[in-house]
């Protein structure tokens, strides 16, 4: 199974360094769309299909923690898997987060943080992906 993954963050260049993080991680990806707030992440979730969301938390328009509530809230989005991938430093911020289901990752971090956490969010298990029963590299060529 490939991935269509949305990337809400208002900066250009984190969402470019995270679309070419997946891109090199060696996950199956089919499609990465990209979104400046998390109102315009709504509106591209209800025109394509998206299997996985990387959503900052601070962000103009709408931030994360509104995104994420709405998708909660819907019923076609309700089990929508989520990652925050911020610098949020609040910890009862990032528990109410983790409270709607979203895994978190914070920046900067090493890109196989982000390979194994979309691993573990979506159930992709090591056979689907290194094709073993075992994991064969923990390094990510960048």
């Amino acid at each position: 199974m490939a991935f269509n993954v949305l990337i809400v963050d208002d900066s250009a260049v984190m969402r470019a360094m995270i679309g070419r993080t997946l891109k090199l991680s060696g996950l199956p990806i089919a499609s990465i769309l990209e979104a400046p707030n998390g109102e315009v992440g709504l509106r591209i979730i209800h025109d394509e299909w998206v299997d996985l969301v990387l959503l900052d938390v601070n962000m103009p328009v709408m931030n994360g923690e509104e995104m994420l509530r709405h998708l909660r809230a819907d019923e076609r989005t309700r089990d929508l898997a989520v990652i925050i991938v911020s610098t949020e430093g609040s910890g009862t911020r990032l528990a109410a987060l983790q409270e709607l289901g979203a895994a978190i990752v914070h920046k900067p971090f090493p890109p196989e943080t982000l390979r194994d956490t979309i691993l573990r969010v979506t159930g992709v298990t090591d056979v689907e992906y290194y094709g073993t029963t075992a994991a064969t590299s923990d390094h990510l060529d960048f």
